[in-house]
């Protein structure tokens, strides 16, 4: 992991969301610490120094709304509010307290890393972007596009590496096919075009492109990309 990247802690009391976001963020560049609770979470914020923090609202013993009000006293520290509760009222709540954002659950991961590289191009150090990724038996070069294969190098239409550096940057992503249209330079009413560069996609990166564990279809979303 890249000691410049910009290193969060997550502050969540469900085991499940914090894990998810753990593996995410890390997919995406970032350095994850995490807490379960405002206790565990002062403890880690007294021993290092982070540069955003994502803290779940609602959480057993002291609130994340108390705990930021707390680190407002004395911290400048970037922090974005995660909640259940839709509410203008919450939001406004949370960002009277000093919360530089507010996304409410459920969600989807891509838009926490927009709102995270928002916060932190307001002022916080650059975001440290994937640069090149391996999974199975291949590895891509985001950058240039050069997909290589046990070591071979195998060959990408454009519309096909720009399909793949859009799933590469956002693994665990669910992509739509709309968006997908424009990355694979087809017209844009014609959506089967999609699924046409997906299968082309799967023989070059898939070991059984009948059973795909990289490139997975998301049943009336789109599709997704996880890496190993």
């Amino acid at each position: 992991m890249n000691d410049e990247a910009a290193h969060i802690l997550v502050v969540d009391d469900d085991d499940r969301l914090r894990d998810l976001l753990q593996r995410y963020l890390g997919e995406y560049g970032f350095r994850v610490s995490t807490a379960s609770s405002a206790a565990e979470a002062r403890v880690a914020l007294s021993g290092l120094d982070f540069d955003l923090l994502v803290l779940d609202l609602m959480m057993p013993g002291e609130s994340g709304l108390d705990l930021t009000k707390d680190i407002r006293q004395t911290k400048t520290l970037p922090i974005l509010l995660l909640t259940a509760m839709g509410e203008p009222s919450d939001r406004i709540a949370g960002l009277e307290v000093g919360a530089d954002d507010y996304l409410a659950k459920p969600f989807e991961p891509r838009e926490l890393v927009l709102r995270i590289e928002a916060i932190l191009r307001r002022g916080g150090p650059k975001v440290a972007a994937l640069t090149e990724v391996t999974f199975g038996d291949c590895r891509f070069d985001i950058e240039r596009g050069e997909l290589l294969r046990d070591g071979a190098l195998v060959r990408l239409t454009s519309g096909e590496m720009e399909m793949l550096r859009l799933f590469t940057r956002s693994p665990g992503v669910t992509v739509g096919r709309a968006e997908l249209l424009a990355e694979a330079e087809a017209d844009a009413g014609n959506v089967r075009a999609v699924d046409v560069q997906i299968t082309r996609l799967r023989r070059k990166i898939e070991s059984d492109p009948k059973e795909p564990r990289h490139l997975c279809t998301v049943w009336g979303q789109g599709y997704v990309f996880w890496l190993d």
